[in-house]
């Protein structure tokens, strides 16, 4: 056999088979060689920082000897590995081993380790499902809580390390729980409730759209629909995009429901309404008749009841409270923001939306 083209047709078929077969062995193996490389180098990471926190610091979070000591051993690692052990790069090993601890038995079992033969550990915190450069940015978060609420999301939804970043700017977990979202005692959220999938405000700064430019409600459907995977990530776990300008028919009326999604996890129709402007009474009104519609016509056996979203740029108590959306439990309305808050921003929005949240609890 010269070539290709003196086998058989079955020859070939057979070739390909066992190409296909090797393939999938060969990028498994690499797959796993790279994962076992990461958790190595993740590992000898927290190991450096255990050592130079016992070491240099004593346990204590604060240097005792100054930074003269981790300069000196910079450049003693430097020298014999590489750049890799720049000041900074230490400075983060301590930083990943403080925010990642195991307990205070570790500082009892280091003292009682003969010099020079300090045995390697491994924390029980630490996941292989996450990089190193996953935990950079985890451990910048200081609240127990909320990082561990980031380590799940991110390896229950395989975020890549921008989305985590992305998540992480955008506030994810305030906006979380300020919309109702439940976590449990390991801070994984709790599931099976629309309150653990919607958010308020919604941040869609991704749209690049200008705040202070006018916009039509279709430019901006357009604009979701050209980034739609983007969107599908704010919208949160389990969502798939079904239709735009979805048509329910009537005996007399066609009606049009501006973005359609089914999620998976929720087992139910998500059609959201879009508004570039306060929301109103008119708007509830036509998201109530809506659901109900597409209850009627499009909800199959085994769904469950359709859940409508008006997303809007304002809302304001008196509607809400005063409205059927007080009181439903398939309807929500949330704020959307076309830019990244800070800080200070959100927690002014959490505490308007925070009000909106009280009178819908009231009701329940």
């Amino acid at each position: 056999m010269k070539n290709d083209k003196s086998l058989s047709k079955i020859d070939s078929m057979k070739v390909d088979h066992l190409y296909k077969d090797i393939k999938a062995l060969i990028d498994t193996a690499k797959q796993n060689i790279v994962r076992t490389i990461n958790n190595n180098m993740v590992s000898t990471y927290w190991n450096i920082g255990m050592i130079i926190v016992q070491g240099e610091q004593r346990g204590s979070s604060r240097a005792i000897y100054g930074e003269q000591v981790l300069k000196t051993l910079s450049d003693k690692l430097t020298a014999e590995y590489g750049s890799g052990y720049s000041l900074t790069n230490l400075k983060y090993f301590r930083q990943f081993y403080l925010a990642f601890q195991i307990s205070h038995t570790v500082c009892d079992q280091l003292e009682e380790e003969k010099e020079n033969e300090i045995s390697h550990m491994t924390c029980d915190q630490l996941r292989s499902e996450l990089s190193w450069s996953h935990y950079r940015l985890l451990m910048r978060i200081k609240d127990k809580s909320e990082r561990q609420f980031y380590i799940e999301e991110t390896i229950s939804q395989m975020w890549s390390v921008e989305t985590l970043e992305r998540q992480i700017n955008s506030f994810y977990y305030k906006r979380f729980l300020t919309s109702g979202g439940k976590i449990n005692e390991e801070n994984i959220p709790q599931k099976h409730s629309p309150q653990s999938f919607l958010k308020d405000p919604f941040v869609m700064e991704f749209l690049n759209i200008s705040p202070h430019t006018t916009f039509s409600e279709r430019q901006l459907e357009q604009a979701l629909i050209d980034n739609l995977q983007n969107f599908i990530l704010e919208l949160g776990k389990g969502f798939a995009f079904v239709a735009r300008q979805q048509r329910i028919v009537t005996e007399t009326s066609s009606f049009y429901i501006d973005l359609t999604f089914y999620n998976y996890l929720l087992k139910c129709f998500v059609i959201i309404d879009l508004k570039i402007g306060k929301l109103s009474h008119q708007d509830i009104g036509q998201m109530d008749m809506y659901v109900r519609m597409f209850d009627d016509l499009k909800r199959q056996e085994g769904d469950n009841p359709t859940i409508g979203l008006i997303l809007c740029t304002e809302k304001e108590e008196t509607v809400v409270k005063y409205s059927v959306l007080a009181e439903s439990k398939q309807l929500f309305a949330s704020k959307y923001l076309l830019y990244l808050p800070t800080e200070e921003e959100l927690i002014k929005e959490i505490e308007r939306e925070k009000v909106f949240f009280e009178l819908r609890k009231e009701d329940e």
